[in-house]
């Protein structure tokens, strides 16, 4: 069954992890849902690096962190917070393509 991941999810958010890194934030709504997320691995490197086109090997971490009910994943900031250019300083608005995520629970 496809679902979209703000349909699951109660908190999607996004934030600097440093000036040269992104991290996300996927809080379940219940536990039911995020250990079925966890088993199927919904999200996963190749599905964040299909998200952002990046690379896959600029994925650098996803932690499935049990006491939050929560997926954090942690990428390569495709330009660094405050450099010339770059839009969203804090990082704070970057989680947007993962809102409407269709994901198969």
């Amino acid at each position: 069954m496809k679902i979209k991941l703000k349909d699951i999810a109660e908190v999607i958010r996004s934030k600097n992890a440093g000036p040269y890194e992104l991290t996300f934030d996927i809080i379940f709504k219940d536990w039911e849902i995020f250990e079925k997320a966890c088993e199927k691995k919904i999200i996963n490197e190749k599905v964040i690096a299909d998200l952002y086109h990046i690379p896959v090997e600029d994925v650098i971490d996803i932690i499935e962190f049990k006491p939050a009910k929560a997926i954090k994943a942690t990428i390569v900031r495709p330009m660094a917070s405050g450099r010339l250019g770059e839009t969203d300083v804090y990082g704070a608005q970057q989680h947007a393509p993962l809102v409407d995520l269709e994901v198969d629970l």
